[in-house]
C-alpha cells in the first residue's frame, strides 16, 4: 500500500466516525515553548488545557512534524525520521480509552490488514484499565507489556498536557532484532501508534528530565500518533522510511550523485549512514524551507542550518562533488508535491536557499573537515578514547566549524567529548537541537 492510500484509507476511517479533518499545522507552531511541531496535538494544545472551547468534538489530521531530538539518530536505527507524518485521531471531552483502542484495532488488522499475532501493545505500569481493554478486543496477556514512564507517560516535551499512553508495537521478525516484544528491542518490536489519554498538566522538566504534574485537565482527552514512515515500511515490506515510497525517490537521486547504490543490509557500513542522513534530512529541509524557516544561527533557523550541514557533510563524505541540496530537496518536491503542495509552491525558494546556504558551507567544510579529521588521528594514535572540548570549541572559534559536526566525527571513529565541559567554554553556543 503506497502512501496517498495510507493517508486516504486513515482519514477516511475516522471521517466516518464523526471525526472532523483538519489541515496539518505548519511547523513553525504558534506555541513559543517549541522550536518545531513535533506531534499532530500541537494546534489543539489549547483545546486539552481548556483555554479555548473546543470547536468539535473530535478530529483527525495528517500532521507535518520534526524530531529534532532524533537528528543523531539517522542511520543508526531503522525506525527514526527527522521529518515524518503524524496520522492522529483526537477527542476533547468526547471518547477514552474504550473507544480508542477498538478504534485502533480495528484499523489497524481489518484495513491495514496486519497480522493480529504480529502486534504487541505496550501499557503504563499502573494502568490495569487499558490491559483489560486490550484483552477483550483479542490480545492475549503474553503480548501486553507494562512500561514505566519513560515509555509510556507522553506530553509534548514542554510544559502543557500529559497522559499516559497505549503503544501499538509490530513484530517486524527475528532479522530485525531480539525476541521478547518492546521491552527487550524497539527495533524488532517497532512502535506505530502511541494512544495517549490525556488527563494532567505538566510542569518545567528539571535538570534530569523529570517533570512535576501539577493537576488535572477540566476534562480528558485523547491524542493519538502513527507514524505514516514506519506503517508504510511495514506494509511495503522493505527496511527503512528511505525504502519506502515517501523516499525512495530521493534515494536514487543521492545514488546518482554518489555514483554508487545504497544498501541497507550492511548495518556498519558508514556509507549506509550517509545515503541515509542525506536522504532524510532533504525532506525535513524541504519542508521546513516550505513553511517560511530560514536558516539561522538560533531557534528554528538553527534546526534548519544544522540539518542542511548535516546532509551537506554526509554528501561529501559519499564523494558527491557538484551540489547536494539543490538536487535532493528537488527530487522532495517532485515526489511529495502531489501530497503537499506548498512544496511545489515553494520550489524556486527552496532551490535558491538551498543553494546559497551549501556554497557558504562549503568553505567552511572543506579546510574545518581536515582539521577535525587530523585532530581524531592524533587522539586514536594516542589511544585516547575522547576528542577533548578545548578542540571542538578551537574548531568552532577560530575556524567556524559547527560543533556537532565535530562530535559527530568524534562518534564516527568511536571517541567521546564531554558536553558539560563544552558547555562551559561555549555558553552562548545555540543548543544542540537533541537537548530541547
Amino acid at each position: 500500500m503506497l502512501s496517498p492510500h495510507i493517508r486516504s484509507t486513515f482519514l477516511d476511517f475516522f471521517t466516518a466516525r464523526g471525526h472532523r479533518p483538519v489541515p496539518s499545522g505548519s511547523l513553525l507552531p504558534p506555541d513559543p515553548s517549541l522550536l518545531v511541531a513535533n506531534a499532530g496535538m500541537n494546534q489543539f494544545k489549547p483545546w486539552f488545557l481548556g483555554d479555548v472551547e473546543p470547536e468539535f468534538p473530535r478530529a483527525t489530521s495528517v500532521q507535518k512534524c520534526v524530531r529534532t531530538v532524533d537528528v543523531d539518530n539517522i542511520g543508526y536505527t531503522r525506525r527514526h525520521s527527522t521529518f515524518f507524518e503524524m496520522l492522529g485521531n483526537f477527542s476533547f471531552g468526547d471518547y477514552f480509552k474504550p473507544e480508542t483502542v477498538a478504534f485502533a484495532y480495528e484499523l489497524l488488522t481489518e484495513h491495514f490488514g496486519l497480522s493480529r499475532d504480529r502486534l504487541w501493545i505496550t501499557v503504563y505500569e499502573d494502568d490495569d484499565e487499558s490491559e483489560r481493554i486490550w484483552r477483550a478486543v483479542g490480545v492475549p496477556s503474553s503480548r501486553i507489556q507494562r512500561m514505566g514512564a519513560a515509555d509510556n507517560f507522553w506530553s509534548m516535551g514542554v510544559p502543557g498536557p500529559c497522559g499516559p499512553c497505549s503503544d501499538v508495537t509490530y513484530d517486524r521478525g527475528p532479522s530485525f532484532g531480539s525476541d521478547g516484544g518492546p521491552a527487550v528491542d524497539s527495533e524488532r518490536f517497532v512502535e506505530l501508534w502511541s494512544l495517549v489519554f490525556m488527563r494532567s498538566v505538566r510542569g518545567e522538566s528539571g535538570p534530569d528530565g523529570s517533570f512535576p504534574v501539577l493537576g488535572e485537565l477540566p476534562r480528558t482527552g485523547v491524542d493519538t500518533g502513527l507514524g505514516l514512515d514506519r506503517l508504510a515500511a511495514i506494509l511495503q515490506d522493505v527496511g527503512g522510511a528511505v525504502e519506502t515510497d515517501l523516499l525512495r525517490p530521493t534515494l536514487a537521486v543521492v545514488e546518482e550523485s554518489a555514483g554508487r547504490g545504497y544498501s541497507p543490509v550492511d548495518r556498519e557500513d558508514p556509507d549506509r549512514v550517509s545515503f541515509e542522513v542525506v536522504t532524510d534530512h532533504a525532506r525535513a529541509i524541504a519542508f521546513l524551507l516550505a513553511d517560511g524557516i530560514r536558516p539561522d544561527k538560533e531557534g528554528t533557523g538553527y534546526v534548519l542550518r544544522r540539518l542542511m550541514r548535516r546532509a551537506i557533510r554526509h554528501g561529501r563524505r559519499l564523494g558527491i562533488e557538484g551540489a547536494i541540496l539543490p538536487p535532493i530537496t528537488a527530487s522532495v518536491v517532485r515526489n511529495l508535491g502531489p501530497s503537499w503542495p506548498e512544496l511545489a509552491l515553494a520550489a524556486p525558494l527552496i532551490e535558491e536557499v538551498t543553494a546559497r546556504e551549501e556554497e557558504s558551507f562549503d568553505r567552511v567544510l572543506t579546510r574545518g573537515t581536515r582539521l577535525v579529521d587530523r585532530a581524531i588521528r592524533r587522539r586514536l594514535a594516542t589511544g585516547r578514547s575522547d576528542l577533548p572540548a578545548e578542540t571542538v570549541f578551537t574548531l568552532y572559534d577560530s575556524h567556524g566549524y559547527p560543533p556537532d559536526l565535530t562530535i559527530e566525527a568524534a562518534r564516527e571513529s568511536g571517541l567521546t567529548v564531554d558536553h558539560s565541559h563544552l558547555r562551559t567554554l561555549l555558553p552562548t553556543l545555540p543548543p544542540n537541537p537533541t537537548e530541547q
